[in-house]
């Protein structure tokens, strides 16, 4: 059972979760650069830095749309993600960053060690016909694993959240930004909406410094519909599907169940009856023939 300081509050929600690429990269301009310089150390271009630093500019007017506000990093390691928030940062001041943290879990998929641009090649192509979720790179990673280690940051991230680790004023409007990489951040996203791997599988990467905003809807849900448009739904490769859950979540009650998308039930049952009046008429039965042995118990007992 989990304990609670006497004095300490309960956590509240943040008001937004915001997903954050990074910007562009040495290896995102030439990718000989992981030939010889490890994929942790790979640092932003030029214009990587310039298009962080407006991303910050972005962020801020997001999320200032109150005037009671905070918000809390959480960073990958690797030097491109803490380049990015470094160049974010200069949006902001101490007064409204109550914290940050760097966070393992949320690191760039592991591709091997120095990748040999041939042969990443063969094994880019190799992955488009195994599938991108489940397979796993040779001395690396597969999607399914990032999967798993996303999985244990977002249940530290909850707890952080319910027991006030975030030190966060109550009265000020809460915004989690995480700064991280384009597998991470689907990944992220197809925990918390429960996507099916065939889902995952219709999403494209994010481009760089391209974010994405979870934002509380009006019924306590955090749904992408309340911030993005459908167009913007639709080009990162949600389907129609997909796309009205998130609308619904934009006014649902926190906790409800959609019974109306259809991968809830439909993508893993073939013709589901609507009702079970074959198990009521098999319940009346019972229910006559317990009757008829009451009678006859009773019958007995009296004669």
């Amino acid at each position: 059972m989990m304990m609670y300081n006497r004095d300490q509050k309960p956590g509240i929600l943040p008001k937004r979760i915001i997903l954050v690429r990074h910007g562009e990269s040495q290896g995102n301009l030439d990718t000989s650069a992981y030939t010889t310089i490890p994929d942790h150390k790979i640092d932003l271009t030029s214009h990587g830095i310039s298009q962080s630093r407006l991303a910050g500019s972005h962020l801020r007017t997001l999320i200032s749309t109150h005037a009671s506000w905070q918000v809390y990093f959480y960073v990958s390691p690797y030097a491109r993600t803490r380049s990015t928030l470094r160049e974010i940062g200069r949006s902001f001041s101490k007064k409204r960053v109550i914290g940050v943290r760097e966070e393992c879990r949320i690191r760039e998929q592991d591709f091997g060690n120095f990748q040999e641009r041939d042969r990443m090649d063969a094994i880019k192509e190799q992955r488009q016909r195994f599938g991108r979720f489940y397979y796993r790179f040779p001395e690396g990673e597969s999607a399914a694993d990032v999967f798993d280690r996303v999985s244990s940051f977002l249940e530290s991230l909850w707890r952080d959240i319910d027991m006030n680790r975030l030190n966060h004023d109550h009265s000020h409007d809460l915004n989690l930004i995480i700064v991280s990489h384009g597998l991470a951040s689907r990944v992220f996203l197809m925990k918390w909406f429960k996507w099916t791997v065939e889902q995952f599988e219709l999403l494209n990467n994010l481009g760089n410094c391209e974010c994405r905003v979870m934002q509380l809807g009006s019924g306590g849900e955090y749904s992408l519909a309340v911030h993005h448009t459908d167009e913007e739904l639709l080009k990162w490769g949600l389907s129609p599907d997909m796309i009205a859950d998130q609308k619904w979540r934009a006014r649902a009650s926190k906790g409800s169940w959609n019974d109306q998308c259809s991968w809830y039930l439909d993508g893993f049952f073939d013709d589901l009856a609507d009702s079970d009046d074959s198990d009521d008429s098999d319940d009346d039965d019972n229910v006559d023939r317990e009757d008829d042995t009451n009678c006859l118990s009773t019958h007995s007992q009296c004669t």
